[in-house]
């Protein structure tokens, strides 16, 4: 085993900023399992999350303080902004689960690092970008998210009130995204594309949490801002939906088999639909929609098995290879 360990640190020195999208996929998988009544499935996929999170957290941490020149770089790329959407997805299932303490935590960890990696990575943006550039509407919202639902798990207003803000920037950075985002993209991305939908499911589970802190907890504000909320969260649902659509019909006219690690941001936003859709059948008393929202968690479940397997056959061989070559092998990013 001893003679395998250089090749799995050179493996997982590797690993790009966008690796974080597979906490996103488990943890928000996590969180529709939950919302199905599947505790222990969903259980187990947040040990999952949490364990690939501080895995992560810790590479984080320590190319911090070894490479502090590489970590700018890699600050600066859009992927960057799935450590903060990971740890609001992870710090919502944590809330859910009434471990408010750990999800507080990590609220004020993501709402430190947000600024911090949005701000670079906004000033990157530039046309044609594929869908990552999402992201800055997805770990925003995330804020929104978490907040609205410690809001609502604690009957506290505060944090719903702090939530909105994130809520409608986030609603902003999507329509400034848009126009930066290349529509080529849909037919020809690696995965990533699918950000595009997954961003607007985001705001939508955000508004739905927002309402159902306002449902559920002290007066936090009055009819004409409830309905404002009411309206785009359905209308972000709808665009969601309808992205999802085209996005699955794109892959029917051009499949893309082969496993690339942005394959975790399509399982994220397959899950992300799945809970949004949940979350607004209640939120807006729609229970029609709950039927298509448990079907779409078992269709986040299933692309969520497929893109694993998919990164344990990568995983063993880029790990052969390396332990052939000693290791040391100078590559790119795995796929």
């Amino acid at each position: 085993m001893a003679w395998r360990i250089p090749a799995l640190r050179a493996w997982w020195a590797r690993r790009p900023p966008a690796a974080g999208a597979a906490v996103m996929a488990t943890g928000i998988v996590s969180v529709g399992l939950n919302l199905v009544g599947h505790e222990s499935l969903s259980l187990a996929a947040l040990a999952l999350a949490c364990a690939a999170w501080i895995g992560l957290a810790a590479d984080f941490g320590v190319l911090l303080l070894r490479d502090r020149t590489k970590w700018v770089t890699q600050a600066g790329s859009p992927g960057a902004l799935t450590a903060v959407a990971a740890t609001t997805v992870v710090g919502t299932r944590f809330a859910l689960l009434g471990a408010t303490p750990v999800a507080a935590a990590l609220l004020a960890l993501a709402a430190l690092l947000w600024p911090v990696l949005l701000v670079p990575v906004v000033r990157g943006w530039r046309p044609r970008m594929p869908g990552a550039v999402f992201l800055g509407c997805v770990a925003t919202e995330g804020l929104a998210v978490l907040g609205a639902t410690l809001s609502a798990t604690t009957s506290t207003a505060w944090p719903a009130h702090a939530a909105l803000v994130p809520f409608w920037f986030g609603l902003v950075l999507y329509a400034v995204a848009l126009f930066r985002f290349d529509p080529r993209e849909v037919a020809r991305g690696a995965g990533d594309q699918w950000v595009a939908g997954g961003a607007l499911a985001i705001s939508a589970l955000a508004g739905a949490k927002l309402l159902t802190a306002a449902q559920s907890g002290p007066y936090l504000w009055n009819d004409d801002a409830d309905t404002a909320l009411r309206h785009a969260t359905v209308a972000a649902l709808a665009l969601a939906l309808a992205w999802y659509a085209v996005l699955l019909i794109s892959e029917v006219v051009r499949p893309r088999f082969r496993y690339d690690v942005r394959r975790w941001s399509t399982v994220f936003p397959l899950g992300m639909t799945a809970a949004a859709t949940l979350s607004v059948a209640t939120a807006v008393s729609a229970p029609w929609l709950t039927h298509p929202g448990r079907a779409l968690v078992w269709v986040a479940v299933a692309g969520w098995l497929t893109v694993a397997a998919g990164a344990v056959a990568a995983a063993r061989t880029d790990l052969r290879s390396l332990s052939a070559e000693g290791g040391t092998r100078p590559t790119a990013p795995p796929r």
